[in-house]
């Protein structure tokens, strides 16, 4: 549970440290997520009680135990539906959402489709390993061909997912990428995808140190190349965004991919909401059959 501010109001970064320290890897890239994260609700001063983070398994999907606000750890992959609840339930909330990529382009990637499409209105921050993690290292939806891990031991023979055309395809309104040793870029990718109003997606290269030896920090840096320093880059072109998503290997581009404005949110497109969040409306359900009602799903 989130705990209330000083009476300043003024957001610090000590407000944002969660009761849990992390027990990631030494050296994991999530570790500079985390950072990112609070550093970003920092800048943008916006409350952790006014915070919701929700995720659902893996190493990154431990996510809302080491940040001060509210959070949930659901269910492999479904953090996306749960995140959608939440959002429609009380959309004045802040919603993050943080996973990884098996638990996102694998048992999740309906979730992540429909999701976009509908243009809900939250963040979904996938640290992108490319390989199982929490699992001790089997191949994953982004594991490159010919990736030798414990379930491919002769060589991944599966075409990865490209997550940024996925989602340009899909219809994300915000698409981003970032790398976890970038921390100011990251930083700044954050706080553009939480002030974007719909579905922002942002795709963090997060090395893991431990099972994936071919993706690490050393091989990123030479390739990664951020979108913000072509003064040709557009994010509102949408087919030149495109091709950028299909640029690997000698060049990999970071940063804002692509952005529009023009679409409604999921809730801004329901009338029942026009009055405001559900949360504070009047359900007109007697108070003994809701009660009786929780107690049945308790």
């Amino acid at each position: 549970m989130a705990t209330a501010l000083a009476a300043t109001n003024h957001v610090a970064m000590a407000d944002l440290k969660g009761k849990v320290d992390p027990d990631w890897c030494p050296g994991c890239g999530d570790f500079g997520v985390l950072a990112a994260v609070q550093k970003a609700l920092v800048e943008l001063q916006i409350p952790n009680y006014n915070v919701v983070t929700i995720s659902g398994i893996g190493c990154s999907s431990n996510f809302p135990g080491f940040i001060n606000t509210y959070g949930m750890h659901t269910l492999h992959g479904r953090a996306l539906a749960v995140a959608t609840g939440v959002k429609l339930a009380n959309h004045d909330l802040t919603v993050l959402v943080t996973g990884g990529d098996g638990d996102g382009f694998g048992i999740g990637g309906n979730h992540f489709v429909h999701s976009m499409r509908r243009n809900v209105d939250l963040l979904y921050i996938v640290m992108d390993n490319q390989i199982y993690g929490l699992t001790t290292g089997q191949t994953s939806p982004t594991s490159r061909v010919g990736m030798k891990t414990k379930s491919m031991p002769f060589g991944n023979i599966e075409a990865p997912v490209n997550p940024i055309s996925l989602a340009l395809a899909a219809g994300a309104t915000f698409v981003a990428r970032g790398f976890s040793a970038e921390q100011k870029h990251l930083t700044e990718l954050i706080k553009q995808g939480i002030q974007h109003q719909g579905f922002s997606f942002l795709d963090v290269f997060s090395p893991c140190v431990t099972y994936n030896h071919d993706n690490t920090y050393q091989w990123f840096r030479p390739r990664v190349k951020k979108l913000e320093d072509d003064p040709a880059h557009d994010p509102a072109d949408w087919m030149a965004a495109m091709g950028k998503a299909l640029l690997w290997d000698e060049e990999i581009p970071i940063g804002k991919f692509f952005e529009r404005t023009d679409l409604p949110t999921l809730h801004g497109a329901e009338p029942v909401l026009n009055a405001g969040p559900l949360v504070h409306a009047d359900s007109q359900i007697p108070a003994d059959v809701s009660r009786a009602f929780v107690e049945e799903l308790m």
